[in-house]
């Protein structure tokens, strides 16, 4: 059984940076998708970035350049590096994990097992 276990979130100012967790158990040694998605209050969830086994990232546009994924597998943790973040950014922040070859925006957002999320609140 996958199990995903997030940290990190909190209140910044916009401008800010901070560093999501994920600390990954049970996963098996085939190809998977990891990645994170974010859902706002009232609004649809989006993949905001993927990661695949061989180090592969995709981001949504409005978070590249500002948003880094980035996993240590010696550690079973995945990151979610966010600098210059802005207010509209606030949302809840979900690490997500499938199998499969494939690896994108999409896979990550609809994938089977999610984390019990992270706040994350900007302030202009």
């Amino acid at each position: 059984q996958v199990q995903l276990v997030e940290s990190g979130g909190g209140s910044v100012q916009a401008g800010d940076s901070l560093t999501l967790s994920c600390v990954v158990s049970g996963v098996t040694p085939s190809p998977h998708c990891m990645g994170w998605v974010r859902q706002a209050a009232g609004k649809e969830s989006e993949g905001i970035a993927s990661i695949d086994i061989y180090g592969g990232t995709s981001y949504l546009e409005s978070v590249f350049g500002r948003f880094t994924v980035s996993k240590d597998n010696s550690k079973n943790t995945l990151y979610l590096q966010m600098n210059n973040l802005k207010p509209e950014d606030t949302a809840m922040y979900y690490c997500a994990q499938d199998v499969g070859a494939v690896c994108d925006l999409v896979v990550v957002r609809t994938a089977r097992n999610w984390g019990q999320g992270a706040q994350v609140t900007v302030s202009s």
